[in-house]
């Protein structure tokens, strides 16, 4: 069968193929962002507010994209970052993504959601194997998940810490997709519109294992989640703390992630509590309506803890001069959620392939233009950033609440 995705130019192509194959639904719970999707859309503009400064008639012919981390040399400085939903984009998706990143040479992240169990990837992928880890309100569960991920060969535990609760995203609502699936007059039309995914993935789950379900939750649970908007249906844990990570760093021998930081007294108690690098990461604009981008925050973690740990980001990374930017800006590789699924949904492994191979030009062909041979020359000096708006603004604050501040005490 042909490859299709071969047509497409950058990831903005991969994107169109997949809304076409997708139900709606399916589609815009990838694809969006929550609420007013004010996050979602500033994770982009903020890159458009960043401008390169390139250097000229230097000798880039010997340009290398290679990266360290924790260890391991890998030929891009990217990784897959954890999307729970790739077994639903495809048949057994989190297989096709693993081998894809396996074949590109970078780590790939299972998330504790996938539909996909750990072991079955582990198995029939093999590569450079993450796992994302969501902590229940039950601790022992997630424990036993750990010691599941250890067994199966996973080198890394990422821990995320920025879904205390489920986020607002609305349009799950209104569109009825659910995990298990539940059938409305909706989310059944929706479904029939698109033939070629109902053929290829739910049908083919259905003959085999029967609806979709998180096959990496214990079996006690597993079969007894309840059919809720996608995103919700995930336990979520309110109490979790400090003490929840200095935890699992006694339980977990490997490198240890912690996913969802954006200030840099979070990623210093990180550090303090063990852990080997963090995600800078606002969830893809996906959970907090209204936080900053990654990007913008990233130098102030850099500076704060690039010294003493690993610091990747994510959220928003559409482009191989987005994932320049944050390298340039102190990140030691970018994670990649949207793009690689996008591929999934467009066209399988190959389609997978095909977004990173799109990466992979991209930043080659920046790099060039800038006058960087190597991933390890990058630096803030290739970049013109203007300073952020909530960043300029707070020593005027800071100068209003002092005011306020003399003039209580005088009034006393």
């Amino acid at each position: 069968m042909k490859d299709r995705t071969s047509r497409a130019y950058n990831i903005a192509d991969l994107r169109e193929m997949a809304r076409r194959r997708l139900p709606k639904g399916l589609f815009e719970f990838v694809d969006r962002g929550t609420e007013d999707e004010v996050s979602w859309r500033n994770n982009r503009t903020a890159f458009e507010r960043i401008k390169f400064r390139p250097r000229t008639l230097v000798d880039v012919s010997g340009r290398t994209q290679q990266v360290t981390l924790f260890g391991k040399t890998h030929t891009m400085p990217i990784a897959i970052a954890p999307t729970g939903t790739a077994g639903l984009l495809w048949h057994e998706g989190e297989i096709a993504l693993a081998r894809a990143a396996r074949q590109a040479g970078i780590p790939f992240t299972l998330a504790t959601g996938s539909m996909t169990a750990m072991e079955k990837v582990a198995e029939q992928a093999g590569g450079t194997l993450w796992f994302q880890l969501y902590m229940w309100p039950d601790r022992s569960l997630s424990h036993r998940l750990v010691q599941r991920a250890l067994a199966a060969g996973f080198e890394a535990l990422i821990v995320t810490v920025d879904g205390a609760v489920s986020a607002n995203r609305e349009y799950n609502l209104r569109n009825g997709f659910t995990i298990p699936f539940s059938f409305t007059r909706r989310n059944v039309t929706d479904v029939l519109m698109h033939p070629r995914w109902l053929l290829g993935v739910l049908t083919r789950y259905l003959v085999t294992m029967g609806m979709p379900r998180y096959e990496n939750y214990p079996s006690e649970i597993k079969y007894k989640v309840t059919a809720r908007p996608m995103g919700r249906s995930q336990m979520k844990n309110d109490s979790l703390n400090w003490e929840d990570l200095r935890q699992l760093r006694k339980l977990w021998p490997h490198t240890l992630l912690v996913k969802g930081v954006l200030h840099p007294q979070d990623a210093t108690l990180a550090v303090d509590c063990g852990a080997d690098g963090v995600i800078v990461s606002n969830h893809g604009g996906r959970n907090l309506d209204g936080a900053v981008s990654p990007i913008e925050v990233l130098p102030e973690i850099v500076d704060a803890v690039g010294s003493r740990i690993t610091v990747l980001v994510d959220s928003g990374f559409r482009r191989g001069s987005d994932v320049v930017k944050g390298l340039a800006l102190g990140a030691h590789a970018v994670l990649i959620g949207r793009g690689t699924l996008y591929g999934i949904a467009a066209g399988g492994e190959a389609g997978a392939a095909r977004a990173l191979a799109i990466f992979r030009e991209e930043i080659d062909r920046v790099m060039a233009l800038l006058g960087c041979r190597s991933v390890a020359e990058l630096g803030a000096d290739y970049l013109s950033r203007p300073e952020p708006a909530w960043q300029s603004a707070a020593p005027a604050h800071s100068a209003l609440r002092l005011l306020d501040t003399a003039r209580t005490a005088a009034e006393i």
